[in-house]
């Protein structure tokens, strides 16, 4: 009897991360997760979906619990894949996006404990296990990260951007370990937490709509499949070709 599959998601009370996990129980796989809340009830009705952890990947002994307790639900098994998508895009006091000349320091260095390292401390904190099941890393970058974008906020942005250049030097180390990693930057995605600003953007999406939490989910589920075997290193831009404009 084949054994099921195991996926760590970040970040999946909500939106991307949300989709993503309810991708691969729709596939059979067992799904563990964390976010900063609780997920729905009707969630846990899901046998596939076992486990999830309330977790602040911004504080060092939230990241170091997590990892731990994942790691012991896991008991020695494999983990076959890792879903780095927990992020954050802060405004200011102001209602502005975090930029070089506005809002505090501080506020940086907590948008890149999200951004990057948590993807970075994850990705170490389970190497053992993603070696045991030959599996993938998918780190949620942004097409923010590639070009100014009016909405994202230079902390964000350059976050996502380092994110991107991170998964370069993972996919090399972690190809030692028999394990995959590439990057998925999604476009203008319709979630609850976007505001009507961005229907301005829809004329410059060659596809003529927003994306939704599935066009994401699906590219993020594929890249941690067979079909992708012999790919690493490499970013998917789910932007409907924004990024090509």
């Amino acid at each position: 009897m084949e054994t099921k599959k195991t996926v760590i998601v970040t970040g999946a009370s909500q939106g991307i991360g949300h989709a993503i996990a309810a991708r691969f129980m729709r596939e059979g796989w067992r799904v563990i997760t964390c976010s900063r809340q609780d997920v729905p009830e009707h969630c846990r009705m899901d046998p596939n979906w076992a486990h999830h952890i309330v977790t602040d990947l911004v504080k060092d002994e939230d990241v170091t619990r997590f990892i731990g307790e994942a790691n012991a639900i896991l008991n020695g098994g494999p983990l076959h894949a890792l879903i780095n998508n927990a992020g954050v895009s802060p405004k200011t006091s102001f209602k502005e996006r975090l930029g070089v000349l506005n809002g505090p320091i501080q506020g940086w260095r907590e948008v890149f404990d999200l951004n990057f390292f948590a993807p970075l401390k994850l990705a170490r904190g389970f190497a053992s296990a993603l070696n045991r099941g030959k599996g993938a890393i998918v780190n949620i970058t942004s097409i923010a990260g590639h070009y100014v974008h009016p909405f994202a906020g230079s902390a964000y942005s350059t976050s996502k951007a380092a994110l991107s250049g991170l998964t370069r030097e993972m996919a090399v180390e972690f190809a030692q370990l028999g394990v995959r990693v590439n990057a998925l930057a999604p476009g203008e995605i319709k979630t609850g937490m976007i505001s009507p600003d961005y229907e301005a953007f829809i004329p410059r999406i060659p596809l003529e709509r927003m994306g939704s939490t599935d066009d994401v989910a699906g590219v993020a589920f594929r890249l941690c499949s067979d079909d992708f075997a012999y790919v690493t290193g490499t970013e998917v831009f789910v932007t409907g070709g924004q990024h090509l404009l």
